[in-house]
């Protein structure tokens, strides 16, 4: 057991050192909004500085440090091991002074349930735009897994322009996380980057699943809703609880995918490093 603890933390090591020489090769955008939602200041690989978390309403949760979270590098897995939720809507405001083109980057971790279906919820720009319908984080990428939702956006003339929608804007954009009927909306951090999905750093795929959820469609929304209309009356759940986790995850179990993802990584860098 010591010896694979000992293989497992090597493999963990060499994953973070190949996506920091990648992030080298690749640029990235200007970030102008970062948050670690739940949690206290953290500067990640990239160098990008999240801020503690200001809000105060809602419920401020640590308890995916319970667990390794797969898809990023340990020295990371703070932004998705802390989260915020809340037991009605919820949500943040983000100054935006300069007319351009942005992407909102969320950020999510199922780290409490092991079924789907058991928390569902929306994410709404200024009260207008439903970004992301129904989202049931574990139906997405399973338990103790990073999860990225990607919404680029942009802003002229006082206009908001997301997902062939457009609205009014009056310099701030507010995002919030609406509470459906099954459990309590949540979100581990945020992040505004001004610049185009080129620029945003992107989380590895996952082997064995279609990565398509990590890229905005608009075919995805009919979908999406059909799934949130299907389930029957289920009981409420908070998340965050104190009690002990029975379903933590064991060492062996994370250490397949990351040796995948070793091997996807290895010829992705030199492909980056040869442009």
């Amino acid at each position: 057991m010591k010896l694979m603890k000992h293989i497992s933390n090597v493999m963990l090591v060499t994953v973070w050192f190949l996506m920091h020489e990648i992030t080298k090769c690749a640029g990235i955008g200007e970030v102008i909004f970062a948050v670690n939602s739940g949690g206290p200041t953290h500067v990640d690989m990239y160098g990008t500085r999240y801020e503690e978390d200001p809000l105060t309403i809602g419920i401020a949760s640590d308890y995916g440090k319970n667990m390794p979270i797969a898809r990023v590098p340990p020295s990371d897995a703070i932004l998705y091991q802390t989260e915020r939720y809340h037991l009605s809507t919820f949500g943040y405001d983000v100054p935006i002074e300069e007319d351009g083109d942005y992407v909102l980057v969320l950020k999510f971790c199922e780290v409490w349930f092991t079924a789907p279906k058991m928390k569902v919820f929306d994410v709404v720009l200024n009260e207008q735009h439903t970004v992301v319908p129904g989202l049931d984080i574990y139906q997405k990428v399973g338990r103790g897994t990073a999860h990225d939702e990607v919404i680029p956006f942009s802003v002229s003339k006082s206009k908001l322009r997301v997902q062939d929608e457009v609205s009014t804007f009056g310099g701030n954009l507010r995002v919030e996380f609406q509470k459906g009927e099954l459990d309590n909306p949540k979100v581990n951090a945020i992040v505004v980057y001004k610049g185009s999905v080129d620029d945003v750093p992107r989380l590895p795929a996952i082997p064995g699943l279609d990565d398509v959820d990590e890229e905005p469609e608009e075919d995805d929304e009919d979908k999406d809703e059909e799934d949130v209309a299907k389930p029957a009356k289920q009981t409420r759940w908070k998340s965050g609880p104190k009690a002990v986790d029975p379903y933590a995850a064991d060492e062996t179990s994370f250490l397949f995918p990351v040796l995948i993802t070793i091997a996807i990584f290895i010829p992705t860098l030199f492909c980056l490093c040869r442009l």
